[in-house]
């Protein structure tokens, strides 16, 4: 074993999900920096560091030293101190003032903050409230680092050290030491597996009910977000026996276990759910029985002259079926209206709004996301808002609309409904008078929801409500390359890829996966940009198959990010830099800040002094504490899955046969419809041809269909 000191220079990266770090130190009798890796997560820059372990010689990057053990003191020198402080270790302090405090009291500063804290005002710029910010914040750093030295004398990293300390304060250890399987219930990014690692260093039982228990909600809550909203127990039972290595009687007594404590809801003899899965596809098929068996306050004397006036007022001529919907609209309570691109689904919703209005209806207009909101508002000329902000989120309350004080409008219309989950689903319902007419719009052959359900497609296929469909392709989307290839490949047909400067619809041949990543890099930073006038972060994305692999999104986003916005005001967390102006995506619904899963946004500032960022969400600027930034991805890259509802002037989209898993027909034209002006497949015809032959679709284990042809039943 050797041994190796000094100060750490710089963080190059961390691992968040096991802790490992590569960093740079400078060390005495080295004249360069020397590269150790290990885990590390708790290491600070401006720390003086002794290492344990040995040197290697890694056959990429050269000679390291790989750290087996290590301890950390405070720098004892003004320098390493100023880095040490300037780090954003405490918040309050960067840089800035890290240096007007070490200029003011030296060596000395340490035993300042530690013992005299108020002594801080001697420094220039540093007031009250900026004192206790500093003093809270370094009895914190302290008390985090006690759980993160504990935690690593586990062996387990210790990068969520600061969300187990925010969520338990000073009984973090007592906490963990007691029962580390509520870390995967209380703490988002702390999963059932982080948990089972620090349990069974803490010498925790592996037939525990509290494993067994925390391993079968781990299965369900990984089954919802491939979208199920119930298990079959043989199912359950066999991943989890797999997962856990237990007897499997001992898993099936922990089923009944948690059937009897209600935190299992069976159906029938085979299947089990969890609560809120239960409850909210068991609301929503009632809610929609209720509705549709009550009568609309608003009926037509005569539909057809309706139609006539709506048709001089708007300057169209409606085919049959778009004036079907509209007297389908009228005469119904609820009624879906579905149809791909360049069908007149906008037109036809135009439509039914201006009857209702002939009529002196109420009219709400709501989407699941915020771009898709906007897109509504900006092509009907009215207001229409995202579904939570209808329904007046309030964490951590809840919905302010709800069946006590319900939305007040004799019409709804909702867009995009094809992202809709079954939770928000049943929220909505709730809010929904059993008067009020409900329509909703969408596209039933793109992805379904990102998380658990499928409820526009339940709804049509249950023969409960109205269902109008759309497929003739209108003459002026005729002319669109975009259109007509959507369409072949909703149909099982080969795409039409000849170019030609005036398409709007291009496939470059590249399945060397390098070259395809030089390739859309040339795309987004010079020749899309430069021939279509585009921005090259607002204008174009890039949608992805999958997230990893060279042409996956995490790779891309690395790419881009260089090229696209080598902007040099940064924060650092968990190795990756976020910019001032980058693109990002939110990964989770946070109902504190009113963000959810698929937001898109650009950081508009970074204060290392408080250690913050701000994002700017379509019109509201949203605080992130840095510790947050994991709720965070760049997104000049991004899944398809997570580009639903939204639309972008230009699509680039990588298709090789490394995304052989992922290669189904309804990704790649969900891909294609996001497009508005102009879309660029890069890939191969092999990749294309494997997407559009695939139509094999994950069933989703949802029974609102089968409920509500039951309540049509009864």
């Amino acid at each position: 074993m050797e041994y190796l000191s000094g100060i750490v220079e710089r963080i190059t990266y961390v691992n968040e999900d096991n802790g490992f770090t590569v960093a740079k130190i400078k060390s005495k009798g080295f004249s360069e920096l020397v590269t150790v890796v290990g885990n590390m997560a708790a290491a600070n820059v401006g720390a003086a560091v002794k290492l344990k372990g040995e040197w290697k010689v890694d056959s990429r990057y050269g000679r390291q030293f790989s750290v087996i053990d290590y301890t950390e003191t405070i720098p004892a020198t003004v320098a390493g101190i100023e880095k040490y402080l300037g780090s954003g270790l405490i918040k309050g302090i960067g840089p800035v003032n890290a240096k007007r405090i070490v200029r003011t009291f030296g060596i000395d500063t340490i035993r300042v903050i530690e013992e005299e804290p108020e002594r801080l005002a001697e420094a220039e710029g540093i007031g009250k409230k900026r004192i206790e910010m500093i003093r809270e914040a370094w009895q914190e750093q302290k008390e985090i680092k006690n759980v993160m030295l504990f935690l690593q004398s586990h062996g387990v990293s210790t990068s969520f050290a600061v969300k187990i300390y925010k969520t338990y304060g000073d009984k973090s250890i007592e906490t963990v030491r007691t029962n580390p399987y509520r870390l995967a219930d209380d703490i988002w990014g702390i999963g059932f597996r982080t948990a089972d690692i620090i349990a069974g260093k803490l010498g925790f039982d592996k037939n525990s009910y509290e494993r067994c228990r925390s391993g079968v909600l781990y299965i369900l809550n990984e089954l919802s977000k491939e979208g199920h909203c119930f298990a079959a127990k043989e199912e359950l039972t066999d991943q989890t026996e797999k997962m856990l290595e237990l007897e499997r009687d001992n898993i099936i007594g922990t089923i009944e276990k948690l059937v009897a404590e209600k935190l299992l809801i069976p159906e029938g003899e085979d299947m089990v759910y969890l609560p809120p899965f239960y409850f909210s596809e068991v609301g929503s098929a009632r809610r929609i029985q209720e509705i549709t068996s009550r009568e609309s306050r608003f009926h037509a004397g005569d539909v057809e002259e309706l139609i006539q006036q709506v048709q001089a007022e708007c300057g169209i001529i409606y085919d049959e079926v778009q004036k079907d919907a509209v007297r389908t609209a009228v005469n119904s309570k609820f009624m879906v209206l579905t149809g791909g691109p360049g069908t007149g689904k906008t037109t036809t919703t135009l439509a039914v709004i201006r009857a209702f209005q002939k009529m002196g209806a109420a009219i709400l207009l709501a989407a699941p996301t915020g771009r898709a909101a906007k897109r509504m508002t900006e092509t009907t000329g009215m207001e229409a808002k995202t579904i939570h902000r209808l329904l007046e989120f309030k964490p951590p309350e809840g919905c302010q609309r709800n069946e006590e004080n319900p939305l007040d409008c004799d019409l709804l219309i909702i867009d995009e409904t094809s992202m809709v989950d079954i939770i928000l689903f049943y929220n909505l319902l709730k809010a929904v008078r059993d008067d009020t007419v409900v329509i909703l719009v969408g596209d039933a052959d793109q992805l379904p929801s990102v998380n658990a359900g499928n409820v526009l497609n339940d709804i049509i296929d249950s023969g409960a409500v109205s269902v109008v469909r759309l497929q003739q392709i209108f003459r002026q989307a005729q002319g669109s390359m975009i259109v007509t290839n959507a369409h072949r490949i909703n149909a099982g047909e080969f795409p039409i890829i000849r170019g030609g400067k005036k398409n709007d619809f291009f496939f470059i041949e590249e399945d060397d996966p390098a070259k395809a990543v030089e390739l859309i890099k040339d795309l987004c930073s010079r020749r899309l940009p430069g021939y279509y006038d585009a921005d090259p972060i607002d204008d174009i994305q890039v949608l992805c198959p999958m997230q990893r692999g060279e042409t996956g999104a995490v790779n891309l986003n690395r790419t881009l990010q260089d090229v696209l916005n080598p902007g040099s005001e940064y924060i650092v967390r968990g190795g990756v830099q976020y910019r001032v102006k980058d693109k990002v995506m939110q990964v989770r619904n946070n109902y504190d800040k009113n963000v959810f899963n698929g937001d898109i946004g650009r950081i508009t500032a970074i204060n290392r002094e408080d250690g913050t960022i701000d994002i700017r969400f379509d019109e509201s600027v949203v605080q992130y504490d840095v510790s947050e930034l994991d709720e965070v991805i760049h997104a000049y890259a991004t899944t398809i899955h997570k580009s639903q509802g939204s639309e972008y002037r230009i699509v680039v989209a990588p298709f090789s046969t490394q995304h052989y898993m992922m290669l189904q027909r309804n990704l790649l034209y969900t891909a294609i419809t996001r497009a508005r002006e102009v879309m660029v497949i890069v890939g191969s015809k092999k990749a294309l041809a494997m997407a559009v032959n695939n139509r094999k679709i994950a069933q989703r284990n949802t029974l609102l269909a089968q409920r509500l042809r039951e309540y049509r039943i009864m």
